[in-house]
């Protein structure tokens, strides 16, 4: 028990989107509440805080106290010694810390597929971090893209609408202008924008396409993974079986939605994780060391001419010698 949270907004994680409808994409800093019930009566607020929002520091959870981002029954608790109350309503906006907002330019070599005064495609690599975080404050792609072009600093997130998790390879759409950010957010809504990707999963998935329908959210107890739970989001997949070999599975993937780690979820959710996915209990092979995920495919319309665009980008090295192993004939 302790208390019944009723979430606002949508925490970003690596690899995720906030919402949009049903649709994970970029959005401010997440709102929490909860109906405190006996379990809390008479703790202090910041050991309360503290048990409920346990993915952030205490002492970020006491600046949040100073800034006035806490808040019992309406009003502003700034006192972390402050005893809480059965029944109160209590709410906390987390800001993320400071270093997460000072985003600055960090030039890099960035592979554009596709450029104008609107749009960019990009093929990230593995390896890159696409947000500043904990642990990834620079080098990421979000500085590599405010080196790139200036403008992108006045937009949110510099144009970036979908993510891709760090060492997941392939491409990504950014927007270079409000008009576009707003309209390709729309766009990823409304399950305009097609994604695919190609995977090597453990085990043998059968020959036959299926989909995987299961809400995706944040696991109850290791917070650094995502699971199939009745409390998650919807979430859909749809899986193209193409070749096994040597106890792997070749497949591509459709996403309907975008949740975080939402393939390799829902692959690990029926028995086949990854491989060389750790978080999800993938195993290295074919000399994969990082989760075998490649976002090979690309298709939407342009966000202001809506003229229909196509991508593909070929793997990287590795994920294409483990393909080859895999799907050869």
């Amino acid at each position: 028990m302790g208390a019944l949270s009723v979430p606002r907004g949508t925490a970003v994680a690596e690899g995720s989107e906030p919402s949009v409808g049903d649709i994970e994409v970029d959005a401010g800093p997440e709102t929490r509440e909860w109906r405190l019930d006996a379990d809390r009566h008479g703790q202090r607020l910041d050991k309360v805080l503290a048990g409920l929002v346990p993915e952030f520091s205490r002492s970020h959870l006491q600046s949040l106290l100073a800034a006035g981002e806490v808040k019992l029954d309406g009003a502003t608790a700034a006192v972390a010694s402050r005893k809480v109350k059965a029944g109160q309503q209590l709410s906390i906006t987390l800001v993320p810390p400071a270093e997460a907002r000072a985003f600055t330019p960090q030039a890099m070599l960035l592979n554009i597929v596709h450029e104008d005064p609107h749009l960019l495609v990009i093929h990230k690599p593995a390896g890159l971090v696409v947000h500043p975080a904990a642990g990834n404050w620079s080098g990421t792609l979000l500085n590599g893209l405010l080196a790139h072009d200036p403008q992108a600093a006045r937009l949110p997130r510099a144009g970036i609408v979908h993510r891709l998790d760090k060492d997941t390879s392939g491409l990504m759409v950014v927007g270079r202008s409000l008009e576009a950010v707003t309209a390709l957010i729309r766009d990823l809504a409304a399950r305009d924008i097609k994604r695919r990707y190609l995977a090597l999963a453990h085990g043998d998935v059968g020959s036959a396409p299926f989909t995987v329908d299961a809400p995706v959210g944040r696991d109850a107890v290791t917070r650094i993974r995502m699971a199939v739970t009745s409390a998650g989001k919807p979430a859909r997949t749809d899986v193209f079986p193409l070749a096994f070999r040597e106890g792997v599975s070749a497949v591509k993937c459709e996403l309907h939605t975008g949740r975080t780690h939402q393939i390799r979820v829902h692959l690990a959710s029926r028995g086949h994780p990854l491989v060389a996915d750790a978080v999800y209990g993938g195993k290295p092979a074919l000399g994969m060391r990082r989760q075998a995920l490649h976002a090979a495919e690309l298709e939407l319309a342009h966000p202001i001419s809506r003229q229909p665009l196509s991508f593909r980008a070929p793997p990287p090295e590795d994920f294409a010698q483990a393909w080859f192993d895999v799907a050869r004939t």
